[in-house]
């Protein structure tokens, strides 16, 4: 490999170092509040695991278990150095380290082929499509859906919210994630036991980007797109009586999600509108978001409500 080349690896690798780490946190299911959360090494009850945004590091300290993005990659999926890699880069949306050089790319950079359980696999909708044909709720999916979160169930037919049990009876709502062609593009599953880790699973090559695409079939000039953080809120404006869409994290905006919105922005004339979680990330996530479309306008949140589903289930309340 030529100097250029490993100059070029180090840039990458330090890209995916300086991924915010409470982004790659939450894209690894960790719920992360006032920069903390459960720590996923141990039986932890008490958020023991603590970020240091200045350092981009996690540490618990309970446990001891401490490093930075790759590192916590490493650990939680049970990945090497260059899996954990890979996955980080499904984020970035960097070029791939190391592996077989491409002879058609003129620019040095290296590429990686599929490989199964690295998160760069190739994802198999044919595996999945048939879940989500006929979807089937269980009682702990229809209790979280329509007596906790008071969804729609319009919404959740159109949304095709499916649920299952794995081997130890653990109860799962199945997500699906489909372009705007209609097809299917990646799963999210959802753990439906409070305080229960994972909270998330995704199939390997699941592209869950900006969520709910195929709604902008349904927009007409003039019509106005919600901008919500997340399935849950989503899912709550879409209750309310809005078209809408959801970024899937307010702390890791990729190039992916970047360029989707731009395409949105110029496919035709709406009003874009967004309510900002309550705190300092879904703030700077708005800002981010009107940096692609200047035309997102800010609605803020009552006081007593962190999120739009608060505000929803506030509403729901009156």
């Amino acid at each position: 490999m030529s100097d250029v080349c490993i100059i070029m690896d180090r840039l990458e690798l330090q890209k995916l170092r300086d991924l915010p780490i409470e982004g790659v946190a939450e894209r690894l299911g960790l719920q992360v509040t006032r920069h903390k959360c459960l720590c996923p090494f141990h039986d932890d009850h008490h958020a023991s695991m603590s970020f240091k945004v200045s350092k981009n590091t996690f540490r618990c300290f309970v446990c001891g278990a401490s490093g930075g993005t790759i590192d916590l990659v490493m650990r939680h999926l049970h990945l090497d150095f260059k899996e954990a890699c890979r996955w980080l880069q499904t984020l970035s949306g960097s070029p791939c380290l190391g592996g077989e050089h491409d002879p058609q790319t003129s620019d040095g950079i290296y590429s990686l082929p599929y490989r199964e359980g690295s998160g760069e696999s190739p994802f198999d909708a044919s595996r999945y499509e048939r879940f989500f044909e006929h979807p089937w709720l269980l009682p702990e999916a229809r209790k979280f859906l329509f007596d906790e979160r008071r969804l729609d169930p319009r919404v959740v037919r159109w949304c095709r919210l499916t649920s299952w049990k794995d081997k130890q009876g653990v109860p799962w709502l199945q997500i699906p994630y489909y372009n705007q062609e209609g097809q299917l593009v990646g799963v999210q599953n959802r753990n439906l036991i409070k305080g229960a880790l994972p909270r998330f699973r995704f199939p390997s090559g699941s592209q869950c980007g900006i969520y709910n695409l195929p709604v902008l079939n349904r927009l007409k000039p003039g019509d106005a797109l919600w901008i919500t953080e997340g399935c849950s809120d989503c899912w709550a404006m879409l209750s309310a009586g809005h078209k809408a869409i959801a970024i899937p994290s307010a702390t890791l905006l990729t190039k992916k999600d970047v360029e989707q919105l731009s395409m949105v922005n110029g496919q035709c004339s709406m009003e874009f509108h967004m309510f900002p979680d309550r705190d300092a990330p879904g703030e700077r996530l708005f800002l981010q978001l009107q940096k692609v479309l200047p035309s997102l306008v800010h609605h803020q949140l009552p006081p007593d409500c962190k999120d739009f589903s608060d505000y929803y289930l506030k509403l729901k309340a009156e």
